[in-house]
């Protein structure tokens, strides 16, 4: 899920998150002497008998997302610092949101030579560190990054160790990243239509832009994630372990009731209302075979509604409103309609070394420049200052794009460096949506520990039948969630019988056995 992507959080991180944690973790930090302390922006000088770097290398690094047209050009300047302090250089390289889950795994299964990769508990961690896709950094985390080992609090350590080993590095960017919509509020207000609040006023919006939008799709491109993310918050469905398939609990309060929603009177009731909206044409007939994001349409003028998390809404509307001021955006989170928020894990985003990486040690002493000296963070993060950035406010702020560049040809630069954020070196953008920080005020105080992704889960026992479940889901799900089948009642029966013949019961039951122990060794009722 991309869901799964740009992202923040209150002071009281630590105390909700008190639940989280792996459940096989030892939920200590590795021992280490202080690193040596640093001042400024500057980094602390490797010590004459620190780590050898005699020999030059060069670094296969892998991230989640879409690379910038400027990343070249960033990325020359990056390896020039990088070659002179370290004797290495970083080839990036990007899995872009085509198809990402299929291209991720290949990159962990092939045995190709990758050096570091983006990790996450939405890009399944869990599982492929149990599998032995990661190296283990326990004992190389006090060598080679001290510094970023002692950044990263002891909670978040434990929600990545597995079998009392560490094979991640967290980002320290706490922040809230639940489902929500961007929607054009502008249309809203000149339709004199209700203010966003639940389902029926989404529905009472969407029909009243596809009644008097000439031309325009509610949701249109791709309106998979709008849909299904709407669907789990109407219900107060949680997902299990960070996956995203058709097995959950049925709220946050009873989180030992655990169902395969396609046999629910819910869902039923929800296939049925899907398919009235979608002969109403709230979305296009071949949605699911559409490769355009929803937002790239809301700014061509032909959408009206868009899937995004917080940072991601917020991202959305400032690009939207640089490129046209007219264009009012609004967006609604879906913790509205459940009446409270959840904080991600640490390992929501972080970094990973590969079993098959040639030079760990390396890749880790690299992260460290990213994550301690300012220069390497800035470069990499926000591309090339005096070009693609101005800092101001000491730096503590960056206006894009420089105040001496033309802002119709040159663009602020963003990749996907979550996996990196440290958060005393995050610039916070100007002239972006205030929104954001009104949001996490909400978030904060409607706040709940996340207590169903820290549930670890391979589905090792059951991969025959999880992969056939996904399938189906793929096959028949799919379809019948968008409405587009031409009998709702035969669809859902088809699909029903093909989840049971495909293993769903005993995929159900083998997620009921991994979310017990967990919440039998953390005394959640």
């Amino acid at each position: 899920m991309k869901r799964k992507i740009g992202t923040i959080l209150a002071g009281v991180m630590l105390a909700a998150t008190a639940l989280s944690g792996c459940s096989s973790s030892t939920g200590t930090k590795p021992e280490t002497t202080a690193p040596a302390k640093t001042e400024g922006n500057q980094s602390a000088a490797p010590a004459a008998t620190g780590p050898d770097t005699s020999k030059s290398v060069e670094l296969v690094w892998y991230l989640v997302g879409d690379a910038n047209k400027d990343t070249p050009k960033v990325m020359d300047e990056f390896n020039k610092m990088l070659k002179k302090d370290l004797n290495a250089t970083v080839k990036l390289n990007f899995t872009t949101w085509n198809d990402w889950q299929t291209k991720y795994n290949l990159l962990l299964t092939a045995g190709e030579k990758i050096d570091m990769i983006f990790a996450s508990s939405w890009a399944g961690y869990f599982k492929y560190a149990k599998q032995g896709a990661f190296t283990d950094l326990t004992a190389l985390l006090p060598k080679y990054a001290p510094q970023v080992q002692k950044q990263v609090s002891a909670q978040d350590w434990s929600d990545v160790t597995i079998g009392g080993k560490i094979f991640a590095v967290p980002n320290t960017n706490p922040e809230y990243t639940p489902n929500g919509i961007v929607y054009r509020e502008d249309w809203r207000k000149e339709l004199n239509l209700p203010e966003i609040k639940d389902l029926a006023s989404i529905e009472a919006y969407l029909d009243g832009v596809k009644k008097n939008k000439q031309n325009v799709i509610p949701i249109n491109g791709s309106a998979w994630n709008e849909i299904s993310t709407l669907f789990s918050a109407v219900q107060g469905y949680q997902t299990i372990g960070g996956e995203s398939g058709v097995v959950v609990a049925k709220n946050y309060n009873s989180p030992r009731d655990i169902v395969a929603y396609p046999f629910t009177p819910e869902y039923e009731a929800w296939v049925k209302k899907m398919k009235e909206w979608a002969d109403k044409g709230y979305w296009s007939k071949n949605t699911l075979s559409s490769k355009q994001e929803a937002g790239d349409l809301i700014k061509t003028g032909t959408g009206a509604v868009y899937w995004r998390n917080p940072p991601g809404a917020a991202g959305f509307i400032t690009d939207v409103q640089k490129k046209d001021p007219k264009m009012e955006i609004g967006y609604f989170p879906y913790t509205r309609m459940q009446g409270f928020a959840m904080p991600t894990m640490g390992i929501a985003n972080g970094m990973a070394i590969p079993k098959s990486a040639a030079n760990p040690e390396r890749s880790l002493m690299v992260l460290e420049k990213i994550r301690t000296d300012a220069k390497y963070y800035n470069l990499i993060t926000y591309g090339l200052e005096g070009y693609h950035y101005d800092l101001i406010n000491d730096g503590k702020n960056i206006v894009t794009p420089s105040k001496t560049q033309d802002a119709a040809k040159v663009q602020g630069y963003g990749i996907a460096d979550w996996g990196w954020r440290n958060k005393p070196l995050m610039k916070a953008g100007v002239g972006g949506w205030d929104g954001l920080d009104k949001l996490n005020e909400e978030f904060s105080k409607m706040s709940k520990p996340d207590i169903f992704s820290p549930i670890s889960m391979d589905y090792d026992a059951v991969k025959t039948e999880y992969a056939a479940v996904n399938q189906v889901i793929d096959q028949y799900g799919k379809p019948l969630m968008m409405g587009l089948v031409p009998n709702v009642d035969q669809a859902l029966k088809t699909y029903q019988d093909k989840l049971k013949s495909a293993g769903i019961d005993k995929v159900l039951d083998y997620v009921k056995k991994q979310a017990t122990a967990y919440y039998d060794e953390k005394g959640i009722k």
